[in-house]
């Protein structure tokens, strides 16, 4: 029994450290905290306040296998856009802080996520190097309580702060809520496999230069 002990004991020095990271961000604005477990199961609990991105978030959770609790306390009276672009800001921020180093990891995912008649891809490198290519088109302003141009904030905040160079394209579909969602669920994908350890690299970073920088870059707009 206690050589069993032992051995349980070795195994359990082995496994790895879990990737988790919290953070809260005040402002006159909003207020959030967020926390993050990489190497979740895909639990969500989210509150901002506005129902679509809670639903939007919890796809990121559940389909990239990542824990999020996320609740945010905004200045919805004026309108949506400080709390949504707050959220992409602290879940970036938390992103980036669980990763670390970035010893070890992927790097690289890339998804193409079907919904109904639409069809989304999601392209990144956890890099360091911030950028966005958004080629995504909606036909109405509106999706529940957001302006649909607000996705693209969403998603610029949430490259900018994780570091992330991040190309998202709607290749077709026609209703605005698949469109999206289709996004949402394809960046789920693409960062389940990037932050995923590769056992080949075991605590190396990937980059030939030896470390992964933090080289703020500009945007790409249609």
């Amino acid at each position: 029994m206690a050589g069993e002990r032992q051995e349980s004991m070795g195994e359990a020095q082995e496994r790895p450290v879990r990737r988790t990271a919290e953070v809260e961000r005040t402002t006159k604005e909003t207020r959030i905290r967020a926390a993050v477990d990489l190497d979740g199961t895909g639990e969500a609990a989210i509150s901002t306040g506005l129902g679509f991105l809670d639903h939007m978030l919890e796809q990121v959770a559940r389909h990239g296998l990542i824990d999020i609790r996320l609740e945010a306390e905004g200045d919805l009276h004026i309108d949506a856009h400080h709390t949504t672009e707050d959220s992409g800001i602290v879940l970036g921020q938390a992103l980036a802080r669980a990763l670390g180093e970035k010893r070890g990891i992927q790097r690289y995912g890339e998804a193409l996520v079907p919904m109904d008649e639409a069809l989304s891809r999601v392209a990144l490198d956890i890099s360091g190097r911030p950028y966005l290519v958004w080629r995504v088109a909606f036909t109405v302003d509106r999706l529940g309580a957001l302006d649909t141009e607000l996705f693209r904030e969403w998603f610029q905040a949430f490259a900018q702060n994780a570091g992330v160079t991040l190309h998202v394209e709607c290749l077709y579909g026609s209703n605005n809520h698949h469109i999206i969602e289709s996004c949402y669920k394809a960046l789920a994908r693409a960062l389940r496999q990037a932050v995923a350890r590769d056992p080949r690299r075991a605590d190396a970073v990937p980059s030939t230069k030896g470390v992964l920088g933090e080289t703020a870059g500009p945007s790409d707009r249609p």
